[in-house]
């Protein structure tokens, strides 16, 4: 089932998010994130966090409508956005579609991309969408056809470690069976030539971002 999630980070008006589209099963907004809701004429199923960041009038009018709220204190031990993710698990969620993660606090964004790469959520689907941009992860013995436009822009980050056996079809810069070293900048700014990308690494965790082209 398919999640979106509205985190409370800067939000673009490009999210490729459509919401008279029933793209989602389950919608949870991050707290403020409810704001970003709001501005698209959506309702959340789930409101989670310490509520220190929502409206009180946009949080009483959501409680009055029978949205789903779960308050946490603000001294706790996970950011909102992990709660959301935990929350969506419980739910049934396995396609996780992340909104407005980054762009405010460092900290918090660079936290967010490293939810991605939590061994906890390994066998889920979570992308990161910053606008045109998708962030997601590759672990270790998976291949990953992609659809893509040609003139699109991927990169390839190993995290935690080196990346081994990187196989990538469809890019100007092919490798076959490759070693990406860790702190490496070999996998950054490749093109796609084809309409399918294939991504395929047998050892190590590897971080991809693909961004995309621009309506037109």
């Amino acid at each position: 089932m398919k999640c979106t999630i509205f985190a409370n980070g800067l939000f673009s008006t490009d999210a490729r998010i459509e919401p008279k589209t029933p793209q989602h099963d389950y919608v949870i907004a991050t707290d403020g994130g409810a704001l970003h809701c709001h501005s698209l004429g959506m309702t959340p199923d789930l409101v989670v966090g310490d509520m220190d960041s929502i409206p009180r009038w946009l949080l009483d009018q959501l409680r009055r409508q029978g949205v789903e709220t779960r308050t946490f204190p603000e001294r706790k031990d996970h950011i909102d956005l992990e709660l959301a993710i935990d929350l969506a698990i419980e739910r049934g969620m396995t396609d996780l579609t992340i909104l407005a993660a980054l762009g405010q606090r460092w900290d918090m964004s660079i936290a967010a991309v490293m939810l991605l790469a939590a061994p906890r959520f390994a066998g889920l689907r979570i992308v990161l969408r910053d606008g045109l941009t998708d962030l997601f992860c590759l672990r270790g013995r998976q291949r990953l056809d992609l659809a893509a436009t040609s003139g699109e822009r991927l990169s390839l980050i190993p995290l935690g470690g080196p990346a081994l056996g990187v196989t990538l079809h469809g890019l100007d810069y092919p490798l076959d069976n490759h070693l990406i070293p860790f702190g490496s900048t070999l996998g950054i700014s490749n093109v796609v030539t084809r309409p399918e990308v294939m991504i395929e690494v047998q050892e190590g965790l590897l971080l991809c971002i693909l961004e995309k082209l621009g309506r037109t």
